[in-house]
């Protein structure tokens, strides 16, 4: 995983989806999840290109469970972008990168 991209769990998940002006993206994923291998380098290309803009996230479902349920994921990967907070927008299964960019800009 890229410096772009910040790994969160439970420890860092309430605060980084809270704090600042910037739209936060959570890539829900596992790693014997294939469209989630297939989206991960849309997101670093995203995280590189659109830089202090937005803030890039991933959660592992296997090792966060808890987070998952909250959110009701029943699906991976499942991208959620908040923004001021909330759940402005939520991306179910492979998406392609200019969709993603679309709802970030």
């Amino acid at each position: 995983m890229s410096d772009n991209i910040t790994e969160l769990d439970s420890s860092n998940f309430d605060s980084t989806v809270a704090g600042g002006s910037a739209p936060v993206v959570v890539d829900f994923w596992a790693p014997w999840c294939g469209p989630c291998k297939a989206i991960a380098p849309i997101l670093e290309e995203l995280a590189t290109e659109l830089g202090d803009a937005v803030k890039i996230c991933k959660v592992n479902v296997d090792n966060n469970s808890e987070i998952a349920s909250k959110y009701e994921i029943r699906a991976i990967p499942t991208i959620l972008i908040f923004k001021g907070g909330s759940v402005a927008e939520t991306v179910v299964g492979l998406t392609s990168k200019d969709d993603l960019k679309a709802k970030l800009v």
